[in-house]
């Protein structure tokens, strides 16, 4: 039974598979509902106190999830199709939105977890997705962002990075290559996601560092040059995750995009 909770008793169960979750701020019958969707090596705690404040500055509810293999929630079978995302996307989120009772949302995705929301938004036809919040993501591998995952590969093995990976991840071995040994898989070399920003068509914020180390503005301008919808960009002077190294002006893009959808959604069904 899916609890809105911050702390739920139990794991909501998706296929047979426990997933670990957490919910701040209103119920989904009381409000719009941002979905939380973690970076390719995150899950539920690595957002820190970010959904409670993305709640309070907002007045939405907020729900995070972990990903099969990561957090608390089960171990993932090794290795990871290469194309993990899009399975992810297509069959495990929409069952996460109807398990939580989602009425209205906006998918609010980092790295790997942005993709998995454009590739929702951009190939399943849900009305209750009002918007995108894209941070980070990855549409194209890079070969600069292979280099930094390699460096990764090599840092995993030299150091204690195991150890402190296991303070968030109840798996952190399989964690760790199933997102490190899927991207520098030779065959995912050539993956390209693009195509699915040509069928969003509800308003996208694109949120980047300049100083990103796993991907370039190139991504950014993908989407800017293939959407069909509203797109608002918010480039901030920090690495890979504006959520945590620019987190007031992270915040204050987030809080304004929704406000405004806010506003058109009020504008749209009010009385003639």
């Amino acid at each position: 039974m899916f609890e809105w909770s911050r702390t739920p008793a139990s794991p909501m169960n998706v296929k047979g598979v426990a997933l670990e979750y957490a919910c701040f701020g209103p119920p989904p019958s009381e409000a719009p509902t941002i979905v939380l969707l973690h970076e390719g090596l995150g899950c539920v705690a690595l957002w820190r106190d970010i959904p409670e404040l993305l709640s309070e500055r907002t007045g939405l509810g907020v729900l995070a999830y972990s990903r099969q293999g990561y957090g608390q929630s089960d171990p993932a079978d090794l290795p990871l199709p290469l194309d993990f995302m899009t399975r992810e996307a297509v069959d495990v989120l929409p069952r996460v939105l109807e398990q939580s009772g989602i009425r209205r949302c906006i998918l609010f995705g980092h790295s790997d977890g942005a993709t998995i929301a454009a590739i929702y938004a951009g190939s399943v036809e849900d009305h209750r997705v009002r918007g995108l919040i894209l941070e980070a993501p990855h549409f194209f591998t890079e070969e600069m962002g292979l280099r930094e995952i390699a460096r990764a590969r090599d840092s995993f093995a030299a150091s204690d990075m195991r150890d402190r990976m296991a303070k968030y991840h109840r798996d952190p071995e399989g964690a760790f290559r199933g997102w490190c040994d899927t991207w520098l898989d030779a065959g995912f070399k050539g993956w390209n996601v693009s195509e699915v920003i040509d069928y969003i068509r509800v308003p996208i914020l694109a949120i980047q560092g300049r100083g990103d180390q796993y991907g370039t503005l190139a991504q950014i301008d993908e989407i800017e040059t293939r959407a069909y919808c509203p797109v608002d960009t918010a480039v901030l002077d920090c690495q890979h995750a504006p959520h945590h190294e620019a987190r007031e002006a992270t915040l204050e893009a987030v809080s304004e995009y929704c406000a405004r959808l806010l506003r058109i959604e009020a504008a749209e069904v009010a009385p003639a």
